[in-house]
């Protein structure tokens, strides 16, 4: 007779229990949100407009990488995971530690694209309360973006320069 498993049939079994306790706990994070905004009368907006996307998209962005990979928000993630090592650009690579709920933790927060849903929802969700403060705030976060890209363009015009004096 087959055995029959609820998981997958690899030796490094994924914590699909706790996976089941993350996204129930954004799904009622999610209804409880729906539920506080109708009883305190927040309109929601009828559509949101291409560059609040764009805008919205960017801090999420660079939310998520400050969360998963940024060396001072290694305190955060510290509980759930380990470090492997260095990444580039003063990034830092962690690893899910622990099993169950703990290792499921530690898969999120170290993931800057499973992260990038949570911290998408959070805005999203302020987005439609406080909609000039959420701008200011996804303004911050997308401003360190574009700093990010100016330091490795000058850092790669830098090399480039030095690689001619050289030559």
């Amino acid at each position: 007779m087959t055995e029959v498993r609820s998981g997958y049939a690899d030796e490094d079994e994924a914590p699909l229990g706790g996976y089941a306790a993350l996204v129930t706990t954004f799904a009622a994070g999610a209804g409880l949100f729906a539920l506080a905004a109708r009883r305190r009368g927040v309109r929601l907006p009828d559509g949101v407009p291409p560059w609040d996307v764009a805008l919205l998209g960017t801090a999420t962005f660079k939310a998520s990488r400050l969360l998963t990979k940024d060396k001072v928000t290694g305190f955060l993630r510290a509980p759930f995971t380990r470090r492997e090592g260095a990444g580039q650009a003063g990034e830092v690579n962690d690893a899910a530690r622990g099993s169950g709920l703990r290792r499921a933790v530690g898969d999120l927060v170290s993931c800057p694209f499973c992260t990038s849903a949570w911290v998408a929802g959070g805005l999203v969700a302020s987005y439609a309360c406080a909609p000039r403060a959420t701008r200011l705030v996804c303004a911050g976060l997308s401003a360190v973006t574009v700093s990010d890209w100016l330091q490795y363009a000058w850092s790669h015009t830098g090399r480039r320069v030095e690689g001619a004096a050289e030559g």
